[in-house]
């Protein structure tokens, strides 16, 4: 594998104009090989965050701490008298899925001036959003489910998920000191806000492909990966890419059109894309506002078929 493995997507990002900061494609084998358009500084992967956030879900159902199938607000008995109707049906699979039944990408009307407040736990301001959907039947993709997977880490821990994480899978895939965005409460944002190199991003879509392995060194459990990339929820809903946005949600990432891939994804084209059937993960950081699901057209017609 070498350079010209990116010749004609060299082309397309140049001649549709997107605006990409970096590829790597790696195989199973550790081959690997990169192009940039600038240099490789840490970006905001937004909502590939998230995905990061279910590994650190993951690790607690390896340690026996919990099941996806734990009510959330069992974790949070401070909060029942105030909680809406419903929300003691929200499993932790619910928030997984994107499917809280509450149909509010944050907090809804807290947004515009209590996400400010310094004394307000964002846990409280999800807990009152109302459930006007059963739990676990409908997708709603919202920023809040999974800083609720992160508040759940934080409880069964003691931890911020951030610090959770250093040395369970950033100290072992060699991510030093990373930064990640905090809420007023000083609880790590978990559904966006953390900054990687485009090559350190990498190496979870490497720790993907080998089942939850990363360099010898067993990160979260195959049983866990298993499901998180198997246990799909219908995402087919309008408002959705046609190709990229209704194939499927699973555990904090999206199944792929092309059969057997899946996704960490984040806003403006921050991709490590996991391709099975080649044995292969493939991962850019861009900041692509226009176009983003192009870049993931592009990989799969221009790059994965010379892929072995």
């Amino acid at each position: 594998m070498n350079q010209s493995i990116f010749n004609q997507f060299r082309l397309t990002v140049a001649e549709q104009h997107l605006n990409v900061y970096g590829i790597k494609v790696e195989t199973a084998d550790g081959e690997s090989v990169s192009h940039r358009w600038r240099s490789d500084d840490p970006e905001n992967l937004h909502s590939g965050s998230k995905t990061f956030t279910s590994m650190a879900v993951g690790m607690c159902v390896d340690d026996g701490k919990l099941n996806v199938t734990d009510k959330v607000l069992d974790f949070f008995p401070e909060y029942r008298e105030i909680a809406s109707p419903g929300s003691e049906k929200i499993a932790v699979r619910d928030l997984l899925h994107m499917a809280s039944g509450k149909l509010q990408f944050w907090f809804g009307e807290a947004d515009d001036h209590e996400l400010n407040s310094k004394t307000e736990d964002w846990a409280d301001l999800f807990f009152r959003v109302p459930v006007t959907k059963e739990p676990g039947t409908f997708f709603f993709y919202s920023n809040a489910c999974t800083y609720m997977l992160g508040r759940i880490v934080e409880k069964i821990s003691g931890l911020t998920v951030r610090d959770f994480l250093i040395p369970r899978l950033f100290t072992p895939m060699d991510i030093r000191n990373p930064q990640w965005h905090s809420c007023t409460g000083g609880h790590t944002l978990a559904a966006t806000g953390l900054y990687l190199t485009t090559d350190e991003y990498s190496r979870l879509g490497s720790m993907l492909l080998h089942r939850g392995v990363y360099n010898g060194q067993r990160i979260v459990s195959e049983s866990y990966l298993e499901s998180a990339v198997n246990d799909i929820i219908d995402n087919n809903q309008p408002g959705y890419d046609v190709s990229e946005g209704i194939s499927g949600y699973c555990y904090q990432m999206w199944r792929c059109s092309y059969p057997g891939a899946y996704r960490a994804d984040g806003m403006y084209g921050q991709f490590s894309i996991v391709v099975p059937d080649k044995n292969a993960v493939i991962t850019v950081t861009s900041h692509e506002e226009k176009a983003a699901n192009d870049i993931i057209r592009a990989i799969f017609h221009d790059i994965v078929p010379q892929l072995g």
